[in-house]
């Protein structure tokens, strides 16, 4: 006797498929999450620290203070030569230069790799190319004895001035590559109106440019506001010191640490970079999502 063989109806089907699949995102979701956590929870922890009281800061290991020292912050703010403000304003005033500077320099610099033609062109970037391989270790010597020499040393102009000669080789090949996606039709049709080189660089690619231009923008305020090493080196008088070297001001040379008014001035150092980010965060994802397409 034959034996007919049972077959779920379509709806059936589509019903188990539905299941798995909002599983399987359950599941991703809840790894995303797990991971998410494991990632910021230093950061939670310092947040945690930065309202304990200091016998408390290393002996409880708990996420919520048993007490909530809000003295930190003001002592943090008040504690160093000056108010914690002017460090940030300092700070402000070199990222303010820097962004300026690598947005009218590397935007420049991008468009006549992309678009003009001129001798040697291939090797010239090639070597722009090779620069980003250079640790800072490398140059730093031979531009501490040229900033000397002009009498910039403790001045912020060593921290300013190469933003403006485009020595960021990873921006000018980001924005390279997303000219280089830009139809050569818009060129020509602004040289059929009457438009130059700046005339088509101003009018034309910059406008079309605003997502590499903001990633830019973002990725410079990040690394100059954290930068610790350039500062340190260039920067010896307490009234021109900005965020990085203040935090450490926090530790004396007998090793005492104010832990409570160290981690709420780094909590403070971090508002900046968040808002920052998030105001731009729209541009720049969409600024590492097209560059590079045709």
């Amino acid at each position: 006797m034959a034996t007919m063989t049972e077959t779920k109806p379509p709806a059936s089907r589509r019903t188990e498929r539905r299941s798995t699949v909002g599983l399987r995102r359950f599941v991703f979701h809840l790894l995303l999450t797990a991971a998410a956590m494991v990632m910021i929870y230093p950061l939670l922890w310092m947040l945690s620290a930065s309202l304990k009281p200091l016998d408390e800061i290393f002996s409880d290991p708990g996420l919520i203070p048993s007490t909530w020292e809000w003295g930190n912050y003001a002592e943090g703010w008040n504690t160093l030569p000056h108010p914690f403000e002017k460090y940030i304003f300092n700070s402000l005033l070199i990222v303010a230069g820097a962004i300026i500077g690598n947005l009218v320099s590397c935007s420049m610099a991008a468009y006549a790799f992309a678009r003009l033609r001129f001798p040697m062109r291939g090797m010239f970037f090639a070597i722009m190319l090779g620069t980003i391989m250079l640790p800072i270790h490398v140059v730093i010597i031979p531009q501490y004895i040229l900033f000397n020499n002009l009498g910039w040393v403790d001045t912020l102009w060593p921290l300013i001035v190469p933003k403006l000669l485009a020595t960021d080789a990873f921006f000018v090949f980001l924005m390279v590559q997303f000219i280089r996606g830009l139809p050569r039709e818009l060129d020509e049709a602004a040289a059929i109106d009457g438009c130059g080189y700046w005339g088509t660089y101003l009018r034309i690619i910059m406008p079309l440019c605003m997502p590499a231009l903001a990633t830019t923008a973002i990725f410079t305020f990040i690394w100059t506001w954290n930068d610790f090493y350039s500062q340190l080196i260039y920067l010896r008088d307490v009234d021109l010191q900005t965020v990085p070297l203040a935090l450490r001001l926090f530790m004396d040379s007998q090793g005492q640490t104010s832990w409570g008014a160290l981690f709420a001035m780094s909590i403070v150092a971090l508002g900046p970079i968040f808002g920052f980010f998030l105001a731009g965060q729209r541009y720049l994802v969409r600024g590492i999502a097209t560059t590079g397409i045709k």
